[in-house]
């Protein structure tokens, strides 16, 4: 049995060997922190055979992460990534898995944790024996782990060492509980002891850790730290090459190329310090007195940009100061009245003290005075990481508050141990996400244990980004290599000066020369247009346009003079934003006193400067609110063929006009002149030509208005006569049959009568006369006696017919009214149909066309009501006419009306046709049956308008040829079926007559909807 026992504890010591071995050679292996860590807890978990293991790294806040984890089967969930708050360890805690190294193990099913420090408190020096020290557990503790589903833990500190010398002043003291600095005599070394992280060890339940665990990861927890210190160092290594590389490749930018790259240097330096833009600002002594060189000045004496370099004088005394900038910038306010933000006052104050706290700026933003990043230069930077937050900036802050920036760094920039501009870095404000187990309030101490580890996504907007040591430590190195610079800058902008000199003088020549050239190309192509052209208004457009291009002026246009008091810019050709004069009329004393006498002797004028130049108040003021600075006036013709005048205008400021400017306007005036006599000479024979042309047309439009109101006053008397004609025989019908109806009920009575007596004779007389007998059988009594009744009946049906068709014939032709009335629509709809039923019955080429009354509840209309009976006879004739042409074209492919069809529309309102989709959510009168069918439908639209639509599912309309409907003698039907007149009839009765509205919609294939609107009054 001992033996047993002594087995399995030497394989247990063997694996525990095993384990610190393999541990070490990974560590060995790989420099990588992440892959490190991974691999620790994997074979830890293996090792204790416990459902996590995680290392927990603390944050300079103290807050910590789950760098790494390891989980058996997900017994318990994941924790990695997620972040906990400073409060979930306590700064006891800490300070004493810093100072004892001590660690802990608890288990929570009896309520007990076990303290096994490492070190003495009070030396620091590790501990003869181990200590193992049993306390309570903690409620709050227990119910901490209870909500992590923990029944047992066990927690061993990883500690991160590094020594220094005693004297060294490099490194920064740590006051943080989880720092520590501590003196060995022996090498004379101040050894700083940093808590880095911690290595737990989580179980589901109930676990014994036996002090030869313990010992195996305290060993791993050792060689993980070393690990951790190599990474580290590793990563400061590289960091520190990538610092010093890209200082080399701004270097490189700016002495690797003939010309030194500010701008290429600048924008390097942004995007290595992670900046959202930048701004590289110089006033360099040695060129206080400069001007910029002529490839940076406009004639107007401002900058000009160039890749987003300008090159300004600046607001501040004789100095002249240049700026470069890339990325998102400042706007000052229109009130600074500053090209720059560096020009600002204050701003000069910081540069002149050289970034220092002094007795007007105790409050300088630059680093603490103890470290190294201030030791090493005598200019320190300037770091803000909140602008809103810095007193001595708050002036300035206006000129930020349009734009996303948050932090500024700026690197003071000397030479010859003097602030000659300074390097700004701008950072702009971020948004942080930060994943924690838990919600809490970050404002508050924690009071009790969180029952709940659920992620919590906790998102911060606007944060500022903080500036690190390392971004000013390769901020002031990559200012040093812009100091170095600004030296051989200087010398460059000195030979520069004197190359753009000589250059200036050859171009001078060269533009003369060019100028001149460009003149005769000019008056060339203004004579070849009027040659080629009369218009007048081409060629005098082209003429300011090559004025304008030539001198390069802001406007330029020719003014006519009117024959009254005021004349009128006729032709403008403006540059850019610059107010357009385009058609405005003036005074002529708005060109000055006498101007009509001057300029109509052929007198030139140039005005160099509108408040330098003698000029009139009334002059002054009007050119000043055209936008106008400098001014050459010219005049188009002289004497009796004055015209008008040529000007030119210079608006951004003054200008000192060349007599080669005034020959060249002076020449462009005359071809004007040439060609506004030639124009006009031109203009008045299109006139008289124009003239007799309108004449002819007005005779043609007149003769065909005559002859289609012949046609139609044909018609309308035909239709008058046909009135007439109905009504006279509808009175004569109307006599006799209202004879024959009034004796039809006595011939029935007296007929009654008689039957009656020959029945009583046949009671009282059974055996009459064989004569009688004989006649009885011969006329067959019997059915005489049952026929003559039925008979009579037919004839009073026949008679009752007779009288309805002559009723609805008078009301039909009303021609006893002449004169609006109030009458019943549906009446003379169902008078027409009685007329045209003879029509709709079936044929033997055509079923029986159905009529589908859809008639709404209408009051009285005031109208004419044979006129309007005359409308309805037109369209329902036209219908049924369609619904027989239908029968033609049904083997033809007609387009299917499915969920959207083109629909053509033509209004009297709008007079043009307009292709409209309809799909089945569209209301439309159009029968969809495939019987022949006529839809008529009446509804009030409002309390004002009556409507009346007429639709038939006939062949419809083409597109082409609805527009021409309405017009006289136009007609869709076979030559001699119609003609044309009566849609042209009815357009007339609606519109002129009714002041109505016709309209028609057509689906070609499918049918054709009339829709009539009237008024009621």
């Amino acid at each position: 049995m001992q033996l047993t026992e002594n087995t399995q504890e030497l394989h247990r010591k063997l694996d525990r060997e095993v384990l610190v071995r393999r541990i070490t050679e990974r560590i060995r292996q790989s420099l990588e922190l992440e892959d490190i860590l991974t691999s620790t807890v994997a074979e830890v978990r293996s090792f204790l055979k416990t459902d996590r293991i995680m290392i927990y790294r603390f944050s300079a806040d103290g807050s910590g992460e789950v760098v790494a984890e390891s989980i058996n089967n997900n017994r318990l969930p994941s924790l990695k990534g997620l972040h906990f708050p400073a409060d979930d360890i306590p700064a006891s805690a800490r300070e004493m898995y810093v100072t004892l190294r001590q660690r802990t193990i608890i288990d929570v099913n009896s309520g007990t944790i076990v303290l096994s420090p490492l070190d003495a408190a009070d030396t620091g020096q590790p501990l003869v024996n181990e200590e193992m020290h049993y306390r309570s557990l903690d409620p709050c503790h227990t119910a901490y782990l209870m909500a992590m589903g923990v029944q047992s833990s066990l927690v061993v500190p990883i500690l991160h060492r590094r020594s220094a010398s005693q004297h060294s002043k490099t490194d920064t003291i740590c006051d943080s509980p989880t720092c520590l600095t501590r003196y060995d005599p022996g090498n004379n070394q101040k050894i700083h002891i940093e808590l880095w992280g911690l290595l737990v060890s989580h179980h589901c339940a109930p676990l014994n850790i036996s002090p030869p665990d313990l010992e195996v990861v305290q060993l791993v927890s050792d060689q993980l730290s070393s690990a951790i210190a190599h990474a580290l160092l590793l990563q400061q290594t590289r960091s520190q090459a990538a610092r010093e590389a890209t200082v080399s490749r701004i270097a490189a930018l700016l002495y690797g190329h003939v010309n030194i790259q500010l701008q290429q240097g600048l924008e390097a330096t942004v995007t290595a310090l992670g900046g959202s833009g930048g701004r590289l600002y110089l006033n360099p002594p040695k060129i206080n007195g400069e001007k910029l060189s002529a490839d940076n000045i406009d004639r107007r004496g401002f900058p000009i940009a160039v890749n987003d370099r300008f090159s300004t004088p600046a607001a501040i005394g004789d100095a002249t100061f240049e700026l470069f900038v890339t990325g998102e910038q400042p706007t000052l306010p229109d009130w600074a009245k500053l090209r720059a933000i560096e020009a600002h006052p204050l701003w000069q104050e910081w540069l002149t003290k050289g970034f220092q706290n002094t007795a007007e700026i105790p409050n300088f933003p630059i680093p603490n005075t103890s470290t190294r990043l201030s030791t090493s230069s005598q200019f320190p930077v300037w770091i803000i990481t909140d602008l809103y937050k810095e007193s001595v900036f708050r002036v300035l802050v206006p000129a930020f508050q349009s734009t996303q920036i948050r932090g500024l760094l700026v690197i003071p920039l000397h030479h010859k141990q003097q602030v000659v501009g300074c390097l700004t870095v701008f950072r702009n404000a971020v948004d942080t996400e930060k994943l924690w187990a838990g919600r809490f309030d970050s404002s508050a101490a924690q009071i009790l244990p969180r029952q709940s580890f659920e992620v919590w996504r906790e998102i911060k907007k606007g944060q500022s980004p903080e500036w690190m040591s390392e971004d000013i430590e390769q901020a002031l190195a990559i200012g040093s290599q812009f100091c170095s610079a600004i030296g051989q800058y200087v010398l460059y902008k000195e030979v520069q000066t004197l190359n753009a000199n000589l250059e200036r003088q050859v171009q001078e020549r060269t533009a003369q020369l060019q100028k001149s050239l460009d003149f005769a190309k000019v008056l060339t192509r203004v004579r070849d247009q009027i040659r080629s052209t009369l218009d007048l208004k081409t060629i005098l457009q082209t003429i300011v346009r090559e004025v304008r291009v030539l001198l390069d002026t802001d406007r330029t246009v020719i003014y006519q003079f009117a024959a009254g008091p005021e004349g009128e810019v006729v032709v403008e050709a403006v540059r850019g934003q610059w107010q357009s004069i385009l058609g405005i009329k003036f005074p002529q004393q708005g060109l000055a006193e006498g101007s009509d006498c001057f300029y109509r002797a052929g007198r030139v004028r140039a005005i160099n400067d509108i408040y330098t130049d003698d000029l009139t108040p009334c002059h002054r003021e009007f050119l000043e609110k055209v936008q106008v600075r400098g001014s050459l006036i010219v005049p188009i013709g002289k004497d009796s063929h004055f015209w008008g005048l040529l000007i030119v205008h210079e608006c951004s400021g003054p200008r000192v006009w060349q007599t080669a400017e005034q020959e060249l306007l002076e020449n462009l005036a005359t071809q004007a002149a040439i060609a506004i006599h030639q124009a006009e000479l031109y203009q008045e024979s299109l006139n008289a030509a124009a003239a007799d042309r309108a004449k002819a047309e007005q005779l043609a439009k007149t003769l065909t208005e005559l002859h289609n109101t012949q046609a139609q006053l044909i018609q309308t008397e035909k239709m008058s006569s046909l009135g007439q004609l109905v009504a006279g025989v509808a009175h004569e019908i109307n006599n006799p049959v209202n004879f024959i109806y009034g004796n039809l009920s006595h011939a029935s009575e007296y007929t009654t009568d008689l039957l009656c007596l020959v029945e009583l004779y046949r009671q009282h007389y059974p055996n009459p006369d064989p004569e009688i007998s004989e006649c009885s059988e011969a006329i067959d009594i019997q059915f005489l006696a049952e026929d003559l009744p039925k008979i009579l009946g037919s004839m009073k049906v026949g008679v009752d017919r007779i009288r309805q068709l002559v009723v609805s014939l008078r009301n039909f032709s009303r021609s006893d009214q002449t004169e609006k009335k109030a009458v019943d629509i549906h009446e003379g709809i169902e008078n027409t149909l009685l007329i045209l039923q003879h029509r709709l019955k079936a044929k033997s080429d055509r079923e029986t066309v159905a009529i589908i009354k859809e008639y709404g509840k209408l009051p009285l209309v005031e109208c004419y009501a044979s006129s309007l009976n005359q409308v309805f006879m037109n369209l329902l004739s036209n219908a049924v006419d369609a619904l027989e042409m239908r029968q033609i074209d049904r083997f033809m492919k007609l387009p299917s009306k499915g969920a959207s069809a083109a629909v053509t529309y033509l209004s009297s309102q709008k007079m043009a046709v307009e292709p409209v989709d309809i799909n089945a959510s569209t209301e439309s009168c159009i029968p969809d049956f495939p019987s022949p069918c006529i839809r008529i439908r009446t509804e009030l639209i409002d309390e004002k308008t009556v409507g009346i639509c007429i639709a038939d599912n006939g062949h419809g309309i083409p597109k082409e040829l609805i527009s021409h409907i309405f017009n006289p003698f136009f007609t869709t039907k076979p030559v001699g079926r119609g003609t044309g007149l009566g849609l042209s009839i009815s357009y007339q009765i609606v519109v002129d007559k009714h002041q109505g509205v016709l309209k028609c919609v057509s689906v070609p294939g499918h049918g054709t909807e009339f829709w009539i609107e009237i008024p009621l009054n």
